[in-house]
């Protein structure tokens, strides 16, 4: 990821402008509809990424998701569900959830920027950086479950393993 420097930031009033310098930075394909709304496509390791970023600024929020190229077919989505506890319970920061109306995985977080504690440049890229890092690390266990018949647990076990080397 390409990094900006905090010095070219004031103090800005929209997080999403930000946000922007570091997309265009990565040159990610993106849509601004308008200063509220920020949408970024993306390809990962895995699959293609879709992140949605949301303005609030009359309650001061950020939210943020990152939404899989997958979706989880209505036989499969009790056992996604039960896979969506046990990767929540391995994070610090965000959640998976089950998108209801594509039936599709995604990451959320929101920040909060109450008074003066605006985000600034380092805390957007990491914002950015963990998402892509967690979707990029779980989504084997998302296909174990939706592809491969694993039961959940079964999949988080098999998606955990780190190998070594290269093939």
């Amino acid at each position: 990821m390409s990094f900006l420097s905090a010095h070219d930031h004031g103090l800005q009033s929209n997080p999403l402008d930000i946000l922007e310098d570091i997309v265009t930075a990565n040159e990610w394909l993106f849509d601004r509809s308008n200063d509220d709304e920020l949408i970024v496509e993306l390809a990962g390791r895995w699959c293609h990424y879709r992140m949605f970023f949301v303005w609030q600024r009359e309650i001061g929020t950020l939210q943020f998701s990152c939404q899989f190229d997958m979706r989880v077919p209505d036989a499969k989505r009790s056992d996604v569900h039960d896979l969506l506890a046990m990767l929540n319970n391995r994070l610090w920061l965000g959640h998976f959830d089950l998108e209801t109306q594509q039936n599709t995985p995604l990451f959320r977080y929101t920040v909060l920027t109450r008074g003066e504690r605006m985000p600034g440049v380092e805390m957007l890229e990491d914002l950015v950086e963990i998402a892509l890092t967690e979707c990029e690390r779980f989504y084997p266990a998302f296909q174990f479950v939706i592809w491969g018949g694993k039961r959940p647990g079964e999949a988080m076990a098999a998606s955990m393993i780190d190998t070594a080397g290269q093939a």
